[in-house]
């Protein structure tokens, strides 16, 4: 009995699932009948390389295609040849077991003399084709840059980047993306309804998770449930192959922590544990969610590319969830539970760094978070107030306000209201972000001063420093949630921060900072008088926000 990704591999176009964007290119080039020589299939494995290639020269062989469908037909014996893998003139080449020169001039330089036996186009697939070796690759080279009117060849490849730049540069590129996860579910369930098998829609979108897109490991493990069931597969059948998970109960997980409820939370996880859930898989799933939490805060168009799939249902409690947190709290939840998953272990009471996980966050959301970062900030200062520095041969005081004792006791303020806020709206009140910055943080108002604000997209704002150690320090992640909060009270709505360098900025400091009365209006003349050090000294006070006070 042959095995389910083998009974149901596709033998058309229409049955490859995803990759539509590589299928329509294919297809108009058979429907013109403008074949290319020589193609380059690369991606990850499982996602329909070979098998595509296989169609693609059943369709380009096919005796009986009319010339407006680009499938093959599927009866002729050209196409049952090909499906059987008794045609003569589509040879398939494991590049893994034939890796020297010898096999490439023996199996392909010298078949590729020959004209096909039957079929109209003799095609190589050669899988996995970054094994071959140097010399094999300069072997193959010549005969895949001048090849026979009558020969086609497809190479296959999971390490496109081994493969040399000469060989893809003479093909066809295709890259090959991971399949969705509702494709793999639409691709299960017609192998459910051929084998006359009833299966809840919630298993086979567990399997298509598990399977994290890849077409093949999900049809292997249905096929593992099916040898273990009967007719109707039931969750307990499942979950001998698949480890347990639920969905539902992450969302309600990170709902107790979002309410600060770490008692209903501790709870949920010792009934997990209870009803033999894995706890490493109940964690993978936890951290993928807030991921796409995470990813939907930043842009929705990351989301819809690079998160997983979850199944209509469970969108529509993502989103809700996604409105009642902010991209600050997620990506502590995330940093928090990736440590938890990675100091897992069996032993003694398994469950206890998730319960303490849980314990934590639940208490630190209901502590201000500011004093903490004024804290972490004032372990980073490199001049404490009143620090005596002495050069040359008169001593020069810098006084650096203590920034722990100016720390704000309000809490950060995130909301996600859309404006109409523009750039240019964001310059004119600069001023006022450094006034209120130097309230919380002194030397980072000098640093703000420098900056430019370049664009705002997306309620992204683009800083532009001339420095790269200015845009390192904005670029720190305590830093950098300062400046968000501060652009948020002002602004009204949720600002992200990037920091960039452009060393032909033109630095003009900004008033609010640099009219500030000094203590002694002989500081220029003190500065200058001490030549190279001197000129070291006013860098310091423009990036530090000193002042001289003897």
């Amino acid at each position: 009995m042959s095995t389910l990704y083998r009974k149901y591999r596709p033998q058309n176009f229409l049955e490859v699932v995803g990759q539509n964007h590589i299928k329509l290119i294919l297809e108009q080039e058979i429907k013109t009948n403008k074949i290319a020589h020589a193609y380059l299939f690369c991606g990850p494995r499982a996602v329909g390389k070979t098998t595509l290639a296989r169609v693609f020269a059943k369709a380009i062989n096919c005796a009986d295609r009319k010339s407006e469908i680009a499938d093959p037909c599927n009866k002729c014996s050209s196409c049952e040849e090909i499906t059987v893998g008794r045609a003569l003139d589509v040879i398939e080449i494991d590049a893994a077991s034939h890796t020297g020169v010898d096999n490439v001039r023996e199996n392909i330089i010298a078949s590729a003399r020959v004209v096909p036996s039957k079929a109209k186009y003799k095609v190589f697939i050669i899988d996995e084709v970054h094994m071959l070796s140097i010399s094999a690759f300069n072997a193959l080279l010549k005969i895949i840059e001048e090849p026979p009117a009558f020969v086609v060849f497809i190479l296959c490849t999971t390490e496109v980047h081994k493969v040399p730049a000469t060989i893809i540069s003479r093909c066809q590129r295709f890259d090959f993306g991971r399949i969705s996860v509702s494709d793999v579910v639409k691709k299960l369930n017609y192998i459910i309804k051929a084998e006359e098998l009833k299966i809840d829609k919630s298993i086979l979108e567990e399997i298509a998770r598990h399977s994290e897109g890849y077409m093949r490991d999900a049809e292997s493990l249905l096929g593992q449930i099916v040898a273990i069931s009967g007719k109707e597969i039931t969750r307990e059948e499942a979950s001998l192959v698949i480890p347990r998970s639920d969905l539902n109960e992450v969302i309600n997980l990170i709902n107790f922590l979002v309410k600060k409820d770490a008692g209903s939370g501790i709870r949920l996880i010792n009934k997990l544990i209870d009803n033999g859930i894995d706890l490493k898989s109940f964690l993978n799933d936890l951290i993928e969610i807030l991921r796409k939490l995470m990813l939907g805060k930043i842009s929705p168009g990351l989301m819809e590319k690079l998160a997983i799939e979850l199944g209509e249902a469970m969108e529509l409690k993502i989103n809700k969830l996604s409105q009642e947190m902010t991209l600050d709290l997620i990506l502590i939840y995330i940093e928090k539970f990736i440590k938890v998953k990675n100091e897992l272990k069996g032993d003694f009471i398994q469950q206890l760094p998730v319960e303490l996980a849980i314990a934590e966050l639940s208490i630190a959301s209901t502590i201000s978070v500011n004093p903490v970062l004024n804290q972490i900030n004032s372990g980073t200062r490199i001049i404490q107030q009143d620090q005596q520095i002495k050069l040359s041969s008169k001593p020069v005081v810098f006084a650096i306000d203590n920034i722990a004792e100016k720390a704000d006791s309000k809490p950060i303020i995130s909301v996600n209201l859309s404006s109409n806020v523009s750039c240019e709206q964001i310059v004119d009140r600069w001023n006022e972000v450094l006034t209120k910055i130097k309230q919380n943080n002194l030397s980072l108002s000098f640093i703000l001063n420098v900056c430019q604000p370049r664009s705002f997209n997306n309620n992204k704002l683009c800083l532009a420093f001339k420095y790269k150690f200015h845009r390192d320090r904005v670029s720190e992640n305590n830093i950098r949630v300062l400046i968000e909060e501060v652009l948020c009270q002002i602004f009204g709505m949720s600002i992200i921060v990037e920091a960039i360098v452009d060393e032909n900025l033109e630095v003009i400091a900004n008033k609010a900072i640099s009219e500030e009365p000094l203590d002694s209006k002989k500081e220029p003349e003190i500065i200058s008088g001490l030549g190279e050090q001197g000129s070291m000294i006013d860098n310091l006070l423009k990036t530090f926000g000193g002042k001289v006070v003897s």
